[in-house]
């Protein structure tokens, strides 16, 4: 288990990666790990994450009061909150100002499709929320219904939220999501973006399960293949019952989620 001082060391690291791979400029994005069921350690307000240091971290409860920490706490912690609350599962919440992620948004173009294998296989999907203005309490209501069912979600005009178990997980997902992108940005330029056919999918979703990777909603919103294709997969394992065996999988997912809320 972690210390503290090796947490703080963490972010720390974190964010200066987030800060030379371009995922934030100036003083854009927040970083925060649970310390404990009633701690988090969050980056403070105002300062550019390439530069942070370890003791400028703030220490805040889940009612976002400071604990500890000559800062503030960023203007954008009641995401964080909100994040934290829906999934009682995840344990580092980053927001993040990815430029190919964004200017998808701002061109109107979801990231939510089955384009790319890893994406499918790690993060299942990448909604875009409606738009909120930036530090309000519009911030937490758009993400509130996404984050009970993905890790990664693309906030219209304001960059990207990606949730993990720790904190090197969160980041990988802005990794992914920022490639994904990126990937599909050239593809676009390139000519018509092919997205995975409905076997591809199936073929990645047993993937999936054999991994271990429990996913809440590892379809699209878009174009429904992977839906299908996730039915299909597990209407498989009963070949004499396919439709019953759907309906029992669709009551553990149910089961799954009012456990989690």
């Amino acid at each position: 288990m972690q210390t503290e001082r090796e947490i703080r060391n963490q972010v720390v690291e974190v964010c200066r990666l987030m800060y030379e791979k371009h995922f934030v400029v100036a003083n854009d994005g927040n970083v925060s790990v649970k310390l404990s069921k009633d701690r988090m350690l969050f980056t403070p307000s105002g300062l550019s994450k390439g530069y942070l240091t370890a003791d400028q971290l703030v220490v805040t409860n889940f009612a976002g009061e400071k604990l500890s920490g000559k800062l503030k706490p960023s203007s954008e912690i009641r995401m964080h909150l909100c994040a934290y609350r829906e999934r009682p599962d995840i344990n580092a919440v980053i927001h993040a100002h990815p430029p190919m992620s964004t200017a998808f948004t701002i061109a109107g173009i979801s990231l939510a499709k089955c384009i790319l294998p890893e994406v499918v296989l790690t993060l299942g999907s990448v909604p875009t929320t409606e738009y909120a203005t930036p530090t309000t309490a519009e911030g937490p209501e758009v993400i509130k219904e996404y984050i009970k069912d993905y890790d990664a979600i693309i906030l219209d005009r304001h960059g990207s939220l990606t949730v993990g178990e720790d904190l090197m997980s969160a980041f990988m997902k802005l990794e992914k999501v920022e490639h994904a992108a990126s990937v599909t940005f050239y593809a676009r330029q390139l000519g018509n973006v092919n997205l995975l056919t409905k076997e591809q999918i199936q073929k990645l979703l047993k993937a999936r399960e054999a991994l271990g990777i429990k996913s809440r909603r590892p379809h699209c919103v878009n174009c429904g293949a992977c839906l299908r294709a996730e039915k299909t997969a597990s209407g498989a394992k009963a070949a004499d019952n396919n439709d019953k065996m759907v309906d029992v999988i669709i009551d553990e997912v149910m089961r799954e989620r009012l456990v989690d809320k």
